[in-house]
């Protein structure tokens, strides 16, 4: 396809995704405008809370439109419909259930509100989150119409029949109110004011961010003043209703009580159909050696814009209208999540967990990016999603759990898979660099984890690696932790468990696998042996130690003791990623999937078993609602870990756990729409294994958690990459007609149709064919230069 046909072919894809109940802004660099419950978001502009990376800014700022004169034109959505009060919280469930809101359309990139005023005047605002940290409120005014009714005593004027009268002028205001005592440096620059604005994140940490609030040429009037009172974007409300005058006013007293108000005015024209741009930029000012420099930048650099993020993407078709658009929908939350590699200590392109405080790099997530940005031509997140890591290792070899952009100070630490998604990463984009430097980097950062991992996890050589803490495993409050500490949901962060972690030491063998193979690559054969040993040592243990019998499943064994905790939770079914097993131990596994008195829920797959003593399917531990339980809600995460599992053991000969996945990826997919309407895909982080209900109430919506659209592309239309070459085996299920591509993989074009009993694969322009249920391999010489 070319590139002219591919980004055609995006703009179509995002605006599929347009639908009335959204509101989350990008800028694919790392700030975001996603207020989980919005108080503001029927008011013009960005009153509701913005992020720089997980630094909070709020308020942002607001719009108002004035007649020549200074008066308010009052503004309502349009058409009809009443939005909700200044009162009144805006929540995704509360949007859910109450439909569509007329007079506003989302899609990837920009959200548009409708206005009318008095006197048959209309204004369409496209509001967007621009590279560089920039939330653009964009206006666009008609004067009234031929037949509009009479004006309001509010400064319109309309009339009842001839001609529109010729563009009358009118003020568009973008204001804000700032703390007083976290605003310095307030002074007219080009176009607007400038400022610094002091912000302290969930851990009491301050940062400084620079911002400018402007628009089109000079500003009619500017004005700045201090108040004491409520901040809102209420015009009426604003010291500027009343004529304040310009300027800006003497220093403030030291008691630092009330806001400073901030307002920057530009003449329009009603009805000259030329937008006005409002806008205000956000960029974080970091210490380096050189003294403080902001960064965020001016929009340059190599983020994409959203149609460009789209086009590196395949497109995906099976006829299943759910899996379809949560492909694509996928795809938006991995570009509201992309941050650009120029933010301090991150400095490769790479995705964050989520929105909120969450939007940093964070290890227990990187694994899901890389498996998922690996789909996009060039794999640059994917490989930064590593990369930042390793550039910011311990001196002991350890990771940071998550990465800010201008400390690392209270990163904790996350385990997670490496092994398996560096190893996904090359198959797909190679390092091409001299000497494979890249590869080589991994390697050695890799490397020198391992190390750690095996000295301060397993220093007896068991084989097996030790949980500390019930937070580090990205799993919290379930019973496999109080098995060995009945207190280990109190201890917090606190290093306090001896628990030797099925699904870590699963991590650790898939990293020890991982590491063998690449170094064979980089021609370090004593290394290869001693991985291989380590991991044949590992997988030994898995195999003697922690498979338990009366559970028929894997499990956790207490690191006193040395005893099996027989505790059932979903992580007992990673071992199905290492290939070590098969029989009647898989056979039991995949009876679980399939019992209702365990894991076959109607969503799968709970966390904990049903029949465990805490299971609680609304995520109540202990008697109170938990924010991220693990005692029997659905997270996507570990979903996405069995599927993969059952997904090799598929490719490795099991006809049965194939037609398990093929059976539990489209259920699990339908699960994240709200109320089962494919118009409104979601990514929470849990949800209900019943209902298929989602944590509507923690507000975290495009949660990246899992790798759905990885599964999709080789479960569904069954492509799978190596250095070898490609195959195409997709799961035994029963959609007739799929189509994924093209795909950038090794440098090549590749395309992937299933059609009836028929597979083919096109690489850079030949095809290839065989029948569906044979599986179909083509190697990359076979496929030509």
């Amino acid at each position: 396809m070319s590139g002219g046909a591919h980004s055609t072919g995006a703009h179509s894809r995002i605006e599929a995704l347009s639908r009335p109940d959204k509101w989350y802004l990008g800028g694919l660099d790392g700030v975001v405008w996603a207020p989980p419950f919005p108080r503001w978001l029927d008011r013009p502009g960005f009153w509701d809370v913005a992020h720089l990376l997980n630094q909070a800014v709020e308020p942002c700022f607001a719009v108002a439109l004035l007649d020549d004169e200074g008066r308010e034109i009052p503004l309502a959505a349009a058409p009809g419909g009443e939005a909700p009060g200044p009162d009144r919280s805006v929540g995704p469930q509360a949007l859910a259930e109450s439909g569509p809101h007329p007079a506003r359309r989302w899609r990837p990139g920009t959200l548009l509100a409708h206005w009318r005023a008095a006197g048959g005047v209309t204004a369409v605002e496209d509001r967007r989150v621009l590279r560089g940290g920039v939330l653009e409120s964009s206006w666009t005014l008609a004067g009234p119409c031929p037949d509009a009714a009479p004006a309001a005593a509010s400064g319109t004027h309309g009339q009842s029949g001839g001609e529109p009268p010729p563009p009358s002028p009118a003020i568009l205001v973008a204001f804000t109110a700032q703390p007083v005592g976290r605003v310095a440096g307030l002074r007219p620059c080009a176009g607007g004011m400038e400022w610094v604005r002091t912000v302290t994140d969930r851990a009491g940490r301050e940062q400084e961010v620079a911002v400018e609030m402007r628009g089109p040429g000079e500003p009619a009037w500017r004005r700045a003043l201090p108040s004491e009172g409520a901040a809102t974007p209420v015009w009426a409300l604003s010291p500027f209703a009343e004529g304040a005058p310009g300027g800006v006013s003497d220093p403030l007293p030291s008691d630092d009580i009330g806001w400073m108000w901030i307002a920057v005015a530009f003449r329009v024209g009603l009805g000259d159909g030329a937008p006005v741009a409002l806008r205000m930029r956000l960029a974080p000012r970091l210490q380096d050696a050189g003294g403080p420099v902001s960064v965020g930048g001016d929009g340059g650099g190599e983020s994409p814009d959203w149609p460009s993020f789209f086009a590196g993407f395949p497109a995906f078709a099976s006829g299943d209208p759910h899996l379809d658009r949560y492909f694509d929908h996928r795809i938006h939350g991995l570009g509201l999540n992309r941050i650009e590699g120029r933010w301090g200590n991150v400095r490769h392109p790479c995705v964050a967990e989520g929105p909120e405080y969450f939007h940093v790099p964070i290890t227990y997530s990187a694994q899901c990016h890389m498996m998922e940005m690996r789909w996009r031509a060039g794999g640059r997140e994917a490989w930064g999603s590593l990369l930042n890591f390793l550039d910011n290792q311990r001196a002991d070899g350890s990771l940071h759990g998550r990465l800010y952009a201008g400390h690392l100070e209270g990163t904790d630490f996350y385990h997670a898979n490496w092994g398996d998604a560096l190893l996904a990463v090359e198959e797909m984009h190679p390092d091409r660099s001299p000497g494979r430097r890249t590869l080589t980097r991994c390697y050695e950062g890799l490397a020198r984890y391992a190390r750690w991992l095996s000295a301060a996890r397993d220093p007896e050589e068991s084989g097996m690696f030790t949980v500390l803490n019930h937070f580090e495993t990205g799993q919290e409050y379930m019973s496999r932790y109080m098995a060995v500490d009945d207190e280990a949901d109190v201890s917090g962060w606190r290093p306090r468990l001896r628990l030797k972690g099925i699904d870590v030491t699963v991590y650790a063998h898939q990293l020890f696998r991982a590491l063998g193979e690449i170094a064979a690559r980089l021609g370090r054969d004593g290394d290869a042996s001693e991985w291989r040993a380590v991991q044949a040592r590992c997988g030994g243990a898995i195999m003697r130690c922690m498979w338990c019998p009366d559970a028929g499943l894997f499990t956790d064994v207490d690191g006193r003791s040395g005893r099996r905790t027989g505790v059932k939770a979903a992580v007992g079914f990673y071992p199905l990623l290492t290939g070590l097993f098969a029989g009647s131990r898989l056979d039991a596994m995949l009876d679980h999937l399939e019992d209702a008195r365990t894991f076959g829920t109607p969503f799968p797959l709970p966390s904990s078993s049903v029949d465990d003593p805490r299971f609680s399917a609304e995520g109540i531990w202990r008697g109170k609602r938990r924010n991220c339980p693990w005692n029997g809600r659905v997270w996507p995460m570990t979903t996405s870990h069995v599927i993969e599992g059952l997904l090799r053991c598929w490719r490795g000969g099991s006809g049965r756990a194939g037609a398990l996945a093929a059976e539990l990826l489209p259920r699990f997919v339908r699960m994240m729409f709200t109320g089962g309407d494919p118009r409104r895909p979601n990514c929470f982080e849990h949800y209900n294994p019943y209902t298929g209900r989602a944590c509507h109430f923690r507000g975290i919506d495009d949660y990246q958690h899992s790798w759905v659209l990885d599964l999709l592309a080789r479960g569904i239309a069954g492509l799978h990459v190596d250095a070898a070459g490609v195959e195409v085996r997709p799961l035994p299920h029963d959609l007739e007609h799929v189509r994924l591509g093209p795909v950038e993989a090794r440098g090549r074009e590749v395309s992937v149709a299933l059609d009836g009993a028929r597979a083919s694969v096109t690489v850079d322009g030949r095809r290839f064919g065989a029948p569906r249920d044979r599986g179909l391999r083509v190697g990359w010489a076979e496929a030509g230069a």
